[in-house]
C-alpha cells in the first residue's frame, strides 16, 4: 500500500508540472485554498491548514506574487496583517489547470464501473479527512 500511496503522490506532482510548468502542486493546492476562501487567508492561515513549514509557504507566496498570480492587502479589520488574493491571471490559470486536471482524471478513470467511482471517492474523502495520528 505504501508503494501505492508514493505512486500517486509522485503522479499528483508530475501531473501538476505538466498542466503548468511554473505551477507546481503545492502552488495550484495553495491557489485553490485561496479561491475557496474568497481571499481572506494570511500565510500562516495557509501553513496552520496544511500543516507546513512557515518558510516553506513565505517562498510559494513570493514565487506566486512574482508571477502575478496572487496578492496581499491589508486586512481591513486589521492593518497589521496582510491577506493574500488571488489576481485575475491567478483565477485563470487555476481554473485552467483545475480543467486540465479534470480532464486527465476522467481519461484514467474512464473505464471505471460508477459503483467503484463512488467507492473511490468515499476513501478518498475519509483519508484526506483523518487527522494524522489517526484523530
Amino acid at each position: 500500500m505504501h508503494r501505492e500511496l508514493t505512486t500517486f503522490a509522485r503522479r499528483a506532482r508530475a501531473s501538476a508540472g505538466r498542466m503548468h510548468p511554473e505551477l507546481s502542486l503545492v502552488s495550484y493546492t495553495l491557489l485553490g485554498h485561496l479561491e475557496g476562501s474568497g481571499g481572506s487567508t494570511r500565510a500562516t492561515d495557509l501553513a496552520d491548514h496544511y500543516a507546513l513549514d512557515k518558510s516553506t509557504v513565505s517562498r510559494q507566496v513570493a514565487a506566486l506574487e512574482r508571477a502575478g498570480l496572487i496578492e496581499r492587502r491589508l486586512d481591513p479589520g486589521d492593518h497589521r496583517v496582510q491577506v493574500l488574493y488571488l489576481t485575475e491571471a491567478g483565477t485563470r490559470i487555476l481554473a485552467q489547470v483545475t480543467e486540465s486536471r479534470r480532464e486527465a482524471f476522467g481519461e484514467r478513470l474512464a473505464g471505471w464501473p460508477e459503483e467503484d467511482l463512488r467507492r473511490f471517492a468515499a476513501y478518498l474523502l475519509r483519508y484526506n479527512n483523518v487527522e494524522p495520528g489517526g484523530r
